[in-house]
């Protein structure tokens, strides 16, 4: 999946992303886990929630209500690159429960140390931005991806970025349906 998913970055010819991916390799994308406890909380399940962001997204714009002329690069940016915000973020650390014979031991978990705080979409378009020029689309469909999670004061301007950039809409349907549907 690793190598999938690098194959589809490099296909894009965007200035720059060898850096994204040399990146991406040094630091724990491949391994970290979507989430602590929602979805993809396991060893990989980033690599595999992206993964299964992009063939979701792939298909919502072919199916699309309306036309999507978003170009595949951006797809795959998007698609691939939303969360990239989760790379170091995340660490194991210990608790105590009780096994199944009833005996207490350490057992591992996922916890979070956020080392930059600057929120969530914004942070992905700040991280990837250090490396490649990213299209207007791109950067609201990532800042946006989280959609009606964002806070109720945030309500007016997702609104006007769906109308804007359709697929930032899509995205987050996306993002969604792999975190409910896939458990990734």
């Amino acid at each position: 999946m690793k190598n999938k998913f690098i194959e589809l970055l490099k296909s894009t010819n965007r200035e720059g992303m060898d850096n994204v991916i040399n990146f991406l390799e040094k630091s724990d994308f491949f391994k970290a886990p979507a989430s602590t406890r929602f979805h993809g909380d396991f060893e990989g399940g980033l690599l595999e929630h992206s993964m299964k962001v992009y063939e979701i997204l792939s298909e919502k714009i072919k199916n699309a209500v309306i036309p999507i002329d978003t170009p595949n690069e951006s797809v795959i940016i998007i698609a691939l690159l939303h969360d990239i915000c989760k790379a170091n973020y995340y660490k194991v650390d210990y608790r105590n429960a009780k096994n199944a014979m009833g005996e207490w031991e350490k057992v591992p978990y996922y916890t979070v140390e956020d080392t930059i705080p600057y929120g969530h979409g914004e942070k992905s378009v700040m991280m990837l931005t250090e490396y490649v020029k990213l299209t207007n689309e791109e950067k609201y469909a990532i800042r946006w991806h989280m959609g009606f999670s964002e806070p109720k004061e945030n309500y007016a301007p997702l609104g006007l970025a769906y109308k804007k950039y359709p697929i930032a809409l899509l995205l987050n349907e996306a993002d969604l349906e792999a975190t409910y549907f896939f458990n990734v």
